[in-house]
């Protein structure tokens, strides 16, 4: 089997002030892109990493009390930064999209489900839980816009934590995707329910996707936690110091995997500018 292929892209963004991000951060506004990855599998075909915003983030949020979350998070997409306009402008359709990894059900993750009709979903049997179990009126507590997620959506899912479990250094349990060695879902608990990343390599190099594990770089170089006022809104804020714990010590001993948390700019700028692994986009 050959190597996967990796390509990183950007579908809207928002705000976030920065000494949220990281407590020692400045008191100015910094943009938090939502970051969606294809990735090219020489038996599976093409594979999505979350799917970032849509413009049916706005409809989603246009009454109460969901538009507590559009007043809260102010998102900015157009149609043409959508992951399947930058898809189909690049000549790959929709319909041959046939997996999406979805790291957790937060908005600027799952934007884009409802576009890709052939599609697989893989996520976590705890973050699925919470999605089906939560009412539609207090989803939006949890970052769960339920309006974005497809009808059909339970028979096209497979549960990341049924499939073949695997014991991996620094990391702990994860989950063999395809069972054949080339991703691995590791548990990152804590910023949501059930939120899984992604460890994968290709031919020139090994990253690891790991969503909100943390938001900026300096969290996992240096042990920076987020400001204490968003614990408010995270899932499980024990969880999630456990979870950025694993991150660290996994980047202690394994320096040369580029670490990618979802909103880390400084991270993912000159991944996309570089276009990185995959030459098809």
């Amino acid at each position: 089997m050959g190597y996967s292929k990796l390509y990183l892209g950007y579908a809207g963004f928002c705000y976030s002030r920065e000494n949220y991000a990281i407590a020692n951060g400045r008191n100015q506004d910094i943009i938090f892109n939502a970051l969606w990855g294809l990735i090219e599998h020489p038996k599976e075909g093409y594979i999505l990493f979350d799917t970032g915003y849509t413009g049916r983030f706005y409809s989603a949020t246009n009454n109460y009390p969901n538009k507590i979350y559009n007043q809260i998070t102010k998102v900015h997409i157009s149609p043409e930064q959508e992951v399947k306009a930058q898809l189909v402008t690049n000549g790959i359709s929709a319909d041959s999209i046939n997996h999406i990894f979805i790291s957790h059900f937060h908005a600027d993750h799952i934007g884009g489900l409802r576009d890709f009709p052939n599609a697989i979903f893989h996520a976590s049997s705890i973050a699925v839980n919470q999605m089906q179990k939560i009412s539609k009126s207090f989803a939006f507590t949890k970052g769960i816009l339920k309006d974005l997620i497809p009808d059909d959506f339970m028979n096209r899912l497979s549960l990341i934590d049924k499939k073949l479990k695997v014991e991996l250094p620094f990391l702990g349990i994860a989950y063999d995707l395809f069972a054949d060695g080339s991703l691995k879902a590791v548990p990152l608990p804590g910023h949501a329910a059930g939120q899984m990343g992604l460890l994968l390599s290709t031919n020139r190099q090994s990253y690891f996707l790991i969503a909100d594990a943390c938001w900026l770089k300096e969290s996992y170089v240096k042990g920076t936690l987020p400001s204490p006022i968003v614990r408010l809104f995270f899932d499980s804020w024990s969880d999630f110091k456990s979870s950025l714990k694993k991150v660290i010590n996994f980047h202690k001993n394994e320096p040369q995997t580029i670490i990618i948390p979802t909103h880390c700019a400084e991270t993912t700028d000159p991944l996309i500018r570089s276009k990185i692994d995959l030459d098809v986009l």
